[in-house]
């Protein structure tokens, strides 16, 4: 059985999508961050139902693994350090476990059960096999490998830049072949939110979660927004 973990932070225990945050407030960049996990999570919800395949969640705050929000599947610590080291921290613990692992962002809520069918499809093959979900601005939102990996090939990777993809593939293809899967946008500042939801829209099927962040994207398109006793605006919350 394979494993696939979503990567979050929990709204109150530490910063999140801070760079969404500067343009439309930290109460709205968090309500998007949560409505895109249970996006992303009802894909996985999906895909658990006809295929071999166990969903956790990956929590970046020890004392949240219990918070009412990541309660749908078994939670994991990412542990600590860099992005690099929590990515390798997980991995190793659930590849360990399971024999293969798919590791997921929380920012790409177009998701769709043909990426993680295709996913397991290729960690399924009885030889070393690695595959990458590409984000269009360089980084990745899906990765998988059904071999155990060093830490380097985590921890050399700069993230968080143009060159993350690439360095991660050539780091991981030193022990397994890569495959990629189609690219998506991801959710790092305002401008992305356009074009992940262009993309969610043009979906002939979306789960109840993902029209859920269809509806909070078009309040927010409809400029509802909430002045604070500061001066400043934010879109609201959900109900």
């Amino acid at each position: 059985m394979t494993a696939a973990a979503i990567f979050v932070k929990t709204p109150g225990y530490s910063p999140l999508k801070t760079r969404l945050a500067a343009a439309i407030g930290q109460s709205a960049a968090e309500e998007f961050h949560r409505l895109s996990a249970l996006a992303v999570a009802s894909v996985l919800k999906q895909a658990a139902i006809s295929r071999n395949i166990q969903p956790y969640w990956a929590v970046a705050e020890d004392n949240a693994l219990h918070d009412p929000l990541w309660q749908d599947f078994p939670t994991i610590s990412q542990g600590e350090g860099g992005l690099g080291d929590r990515l390798h921290h997980v991995y190793q613990c659930l590849q360990s476990r399971h024999g293969s692992a798919i590791l997921l962002g929380a920012d790409s809520p177009q998701l769709h059960i043909s990426h993680i069918a295709q996913a397991l499809e290729i960690l399924a093959d009885s030889q070393p096999r690695a595959v990458l979900g590409l984000c269009t601005d360089g980084g990745f939102y899906l990765c998988g490998v059904n071999i155990p990996l060093p830490a380097k090939a985590w921890t050399d990777v700069p993230y968080s830049c143009a060159q993350t993809a690439a360095q991660w593939t050539a780091g991981v293809e030193k022990f397994a072949p890569v495959t990629s899967l189609e690219p998506l946008a991801d959710v790092d500042v305002e401008d992305d939110l356009a074009l992940v939801m262009s993309a969610l829209k043009r979906q002939g099927e979306r789960t109840t979660e993902q029209q859920a962040l269809l509806e909070w994207y078009g309040h927010y398109q409809a400029g509802g927004w909430v002045e604070r006793r500061d001066g400043t605006k934010e879109v609201p919350v959900a109900e």
